[in-house]
Formats: C-alpha cells, structure tokens, sequence
C-alpha cells in the first residue's frame, strides 16, 4: 500500500489544491485512491452535520468511497486551531481514533493521501501536534512551500523538524500561490539547502484547474 502525508509550511499555502493533484496522478498508477483529512476546522452545518470544504473537495476526487466521518472524524465549525475548537465544545483528538479510522482506509485502498492541518507543529490537543499525528501514521511526508516572502525560513524550519521526527521527507512542492518576481530564485535556494527532491513548481492557478501537470510524482 502506498501512502504520503501532505504538510505544509504554514495555513493557506494550497495543501488541499495540491493533495488532489497528488490523487490524481496516484489515479494514474492505482485503482484504489483513498484520502483522509483527519482534522478539519471550520467547517460548515449541512443537514448531515459539519462538513469541511477541503475534506470534500480530496472526497470528490478519490476512487474509494468511504462515510465522511471516516476520512474527517474531527470536524470543527470555528476556523481557528483545532485544539482550541475541540477545547471549547469539551471534548480531545485523539490519535488512536484517527488510527483508527487510518486502518479502514488503508484496508480498503492501494494509496492513501492524508492532508494534514495547518503546519507541522500545530497542536492537536495539550501535548501533541500534526507531527505526532504525522508519526503514529508511519507515513513519507510530502512538504507543500507556498512561495511568499519568509517561505525559506519556514520551510527550512519546517525540514528540520520533519528529519526529528524521524519520518522521511519524500519530496517538496514549490505552490504559487500569489505574484512572486523572486519565485525562481527562491525555489533555487530552497533546491540548494533541502536534503529531498523538488517535486514541481505550482504557477498561481484559476479555481478549478489541476496543479497535477506540473508535479513530478514517482
């Protein structure tokens, strides 16, 4: 079974725009593509309940159907960090449900996408973090770099602290997410100080258009 974990340097940097691209092009090599977004905030009220617009738009695009509250067992209505919104309705993510719930998608696929939330150290209860989160799943991370000024610090931050956890950095893709003059030398220098291949570059894209042609995925 194949599967990756998708990080990203910070919120709002495209992990969702990039997680379904990376479905798409595992799609081309498996019959079986399952996704995951275990914690999600905000979230909208449907009639049957919160829905995550991210955890539905990586839903459409899988080939294995699977109940929502499999693929996002935590489901947050405020748009803040998922610890302080499960803090306020009283209850605690917990990792083992989430493994849980991880063993029924990988039983019932060939390559799993999990996309993470916000960053690689945001906390998901009062003493752990995606990073754990990361690890309990054993998955290869894939690091999305939104190319915006101070992107090279995070990022590089971000690399050591995936190399602690003890995971393998797959890969990192360079996501434009607005203009950006100095992109191609970013991206260079980035190239030149992390220990993992540059997996494509994302030109800012329209809603709606796949980033799957400019990734390079093996």
């Amino acid at each position: 079974m194949s599967g990756f974990f998708v990080t990203g340097t910070d919120t709002e940097v495209g992990k969702t725009r990039i997680s379904t691209a990376l479905v798409e092009l595992l799609k081309q090599q498996y019959q079986r593509v399952a996704v995951m977004k275990p914690i999600a905030s905000g979230c909208q009220k449907t009639a049957q309940g919160l829905r995550n617009d991210d955890a539905m738009q990586l839903q459409q695009h899988a080939s294995v159907e699977l109940p929502y509250d499999i693929i996002n067992p935590y489901a947050f209505q405020p748009a803040i960090a998922p610890h302080i919104a499960a803090e306020q309705i009283g209850i605690e993510i917990e990792l083992a449900t989430i493994v849980s719930n991880y063993q029924q998608i990988k039983q019932q696929s060939d390559a799993v996408i999990v996309e993470g939330a916000g960053g690689w150290l945001v906390p998901i209860n009062s003493t752990q973090t995606i990073a754990d989160l990361a690890k309990a799943l054993q998955l290869p991370v894939i690091l999305v770099v939104a190319i915006r000024l101070g992107c090279i610090n995070h990022a590089l931050l971000t690399v050591k602290e995936i190399a602690a956890t003890g995971l393998k950095l797959h890969g990192w893709i360079a996501n434009q997410i607005e203009p950006n003059q100095q992109a191609e030398e970013i991206i260079k220098s980035l190239q030149q100080r992390i220990d993992a291949p540059c997996l494509g570059h994302v030109p800012q894209l329209e809603a709606g258009i796949s980033a799957s042609e400019y990734i390079h995925f093996s």
